[in-house]
């Protein structure tokens, strides 16, 4: 291996030390004597008649083992993320890779291209396996997964094959930087958000099947009282899909997604079997929250928004790195083919750099449905109950530390989302509600 290849190596593994030492100190509270696994409080399953607030369980240590676990696979993903595309530049790997395209190609531009991204593409895959199966295994040992090696093995191999038909898309960054090497990146930020909006309607239809069922949902009298709320906040659905999530996991979500005509109310088996009928209607509600305030859009246009910035960085710096190591590299120019693991490697760091923003803006959406989802329902205990339903299957550390919620946390933790459901009520001391005209709506 060259040796600035090793150099980079040695310090993405310093930079995992220190990472693994913010991970520990964040976590450090937990770290008192190790005690029996508290049961959940009383007045989290004693029903929705009981009286006074809904206590934060205390996590398991269980459930701070998984926590931990996680932030440091999350920190070697991020690492592994910009330590794979970085040796496949600083070895001349990706230089050999389009010569070999080329050669089967004959020359023809495009056909180079997309041969060239299509084994990158599958390296890549290839060399990530490892950490998918350390993933697997990880959910495995903490009992919150069911998925088989060969079901595993199967639902790999679908998301490589979509992954080459997106792969395939990239001729069009490729051209506009050959055609306009000064405001490529302002095309191609362009170009994003309808290419967003393009995945986010197919999505449903076309790619969500191959991984999972979907079907009718099971119990019609909730089904219909989902619908209902639905219709009140003004979303045409005639149905609602069940997803059999338990052929893989042990967790519990639910969602709305799509876009345009395609959009879905979504429930995962898992969760129906564990939550109640009201936990379910304020969960759905979160979700039709989501919808009513345009967080499908804004989030698009959000995500098109920094993948405009992350290109304008790259299109800044690039230029540097390819005068000072182009030789090595074995290109030049970023409209080289070649330069596919030099644009993966900008793009990964410049996008853990803009994470924390993204996922403040993210975090503040969730909220935003969490108070939608309140008054519409007006079940304050319901909503607590079911955050700490969700807390006690997903093995959720109900109060991370700062270091989760800057790097990691796409939502609130579930212990202020817990306290925030005991205490916003509104509609009892006679105050405005701040999605009022949706609660007159739903008014018989």
């Amino acid at each position: 291996m060259p040796r600035r290849a090793v150099v980079l190596a040695a310090a993405l593994a310093g930079i995992a030390a220190i990472a693994a030492a913010a991970w520990a100190a964040d976590s450090s509270p937990a770290r008192a004597p190790m005690r029996p696994d508290p049961p959940p409080p009383p007045e989290a399953t004693a029903g929705h008649a009981a009286e006074g607030p809904v206590s934060v369980p205390e996590p398991s240590t269980e459930a701070l083992s998984y926590y931990r676990s996680g932030n440091l696979l999350w920190t070697v993903a991020v690492l592994w993320g910009l330590a794979v595309p970085a040796v496949i530049l600083f070895s001349g790997l990706s230089a050999r890779l389009r010569d070999w395209a080329a050669r089967h190609a004959r020359g023809r531009w495009l056909l180079t291209l997309l041969l060239f991204v299509a084994a990158y593409t599958t390296i890549t895959y290839l060399v990530d396996v490892p950490l998918s199966l350390a993933g697997f295994a990880r959910q495995h040992a903490y009992g919150l997964s069911n998925k088989t090696l060969v079901k595993w093995a199967t639902d790999s191999a679908k998301a490589l094959g979509v992954s080459l038909i997106a792969a395939s898309f990239l001729w069009m960054p490729y051209l506009l930087l050959a055609r306009s090497p000064r405001r490529w990146w302002l095309y191609t930020g362009l170009a994003a958000v309808p290419f967003l909006c393009f995945v986010m309607l197919v999505s449903p239809i076309w790619i969500a099947p191959l991984f999972n069922d979907f079907g009718p949902m099971q119990d019609q009298r909730l089904e219909a009282k989902i619908l209902a709320l639905a219709d009140r906040v003004g979303m045409d659905a005639d149905r609602v899909y069940e997803v059999a999530k338990s052929v893989d996991t042990k967790r519990v979500n639910a969602y709305v997604t799509g876009f345009a005509g395609t959009h879905r109310i979504v429930l995962w088996d898992t969760l129906l079997a564990r939550l109640d009928d009201d936990e379910v209607l304020f969960v759905m509600a979160h979700e039709l929250g989501h919808y009513v305030l345009g967080h499908v859009t804004r989030g698009v246009l959000l995500s098109g928004a920094v993948v405009l910035l992350g290109l304008w960085l790259i299109h800044r710096t690039s230029g540097g790195m390819l005068r000072r190591w182009g030789a090595r590299f074995g290109f030049t120019r970023l409209a080289d083919p070649a330069s596919l693991p030099l644009l993966a490697l900008l793009l990964n760091l410049y996008g853990l750099l803009l994470s924390p923003f993204a996922l403040a803006y993210s975090r503040h959406q969730e909220h935003q449905a969490d108070v939608f989802a309140l008054e519409l329902t007006q079940a304050s205990r319901p909503a607590a109950t079911a955050f700490v339903a969700l807390q006690t299957e997903n093995l959720s550390n109900p109060r991370p530390g700062w270091v989760f919620r800057l790097l990691r946390a796409s939502h609130p933790p579930l212990g202020e989302r817990i306290d925030f459901a005991n205490a916003y009520r509104p509609w009892e001391r006679g105050e405005p509600l701040r999605y009022g005209e949706w609660v007159r709506a739903a008014a018989p």
